[in-house]
């Protein structure tokens, strides 16, 4: 699993994509934190990092279905997926090198971000008047929503080999677990079963964890989402041998 990890490590920082990513998402949350007018820091007279944890997930949407979206259909395109088979490493320990190694990429741009808490400890009328429990809370929220993408994106990029196919694929699936199923408790029509649906949402247990309150149901509740996609993802990669 570690050599698969490695190599998927080293072939992201050796490519623009891990830098056009981290740049992309750093450039955008910082638009909406400290430029755009009406959702900014200074228009809203906060000093909360609230804009960026609003936004981050819709972004990574499309940046962590980037970042995927090469895992497994590369390969297939390549002709090194036989090859990379061939070596002592299960079906499961080259899942779980792959996914670990998006996984680290989202660390690693999630890191820049911690300037902006900095900046607005600073910022503030009182110095380090900032609500840090809810901060370090959305940002674990944010991170295990962001495992959860990843889990959906290598389970996209194991069902095809165009990752073009990929990219839309893991996008549609983001969207429908974070935003389609986020607005089933507000659509009237679906008044018996729409809450119910709702709380299948990813956005329902990353709010629930922004609020600094970090609940084992919520946990367990994203860990077994990432757990399903990779279980899904190992079964599609089997299929190979059918």
């Amino acid at each position: 699993m570690w050599t698969v990890y490695k190599k998927e490590i080293r072939s992201f920082l050796s490519s623009l994509i891990a830098y056009m990513v981290m740049l992309v998402f750093l450039g955008a949350t910082g638009l909406f934190m400290w430029v755009i007018k009406g959702n900014s820091v200074f228009d809203l007279g906060l000093a909360s990092m609230q804009v960026m944890f609003e936004m981050a997930p819709y972004i990574f949407i499309f940046l962590i279905s980037a970042i995927t979206m090469r895992s497994f259909s590369e390969e297939k395109r390549l002709g090194t997926l036989e090859t990379l088979t061939t070596r002592p490493v299960s079906d499961l320990g080259i899942i779980l090198g792959k996914y670990l190694a998006g996984v680290t990429l989202l660390l690693i741009s999630l890191l820049p971000t911690l300037v902006y808490y900095y900046s607005l400890s600073k910022l503030g009328q009182t110095e380090g008047n900032i609500d840090t429990g809810a901060m370090w809370g959305s940002y674990f929220g944010l991170v295990m929503l962001g495992m959860a993408y990843t889990a959906m994106g290598v389970f996209s990029s194991a069902v095809t080999d165009n990752q073009i196919v990929a990219l839309i694929c893991s996008m549609a699936l983001g969207f429908f677990f974070y935003v389609v199923l986020g607005m089933m408790g507000d659509i009237s029509a679906l008044d018996a079963i729409g809450k119910s649906l709702e709380w299948f949402s990813l956005e329902y247990h990353y709010d629930s964890m922004s609020r600094g309150v970090l609940d084992t149901r919520d946990i367990l509740y994203m860990l077994s989402f990432s757990a399903l996609f990779i279980g899904l993802t190992k079964t599609v990669f089997e299929s190979r041998k059918w």
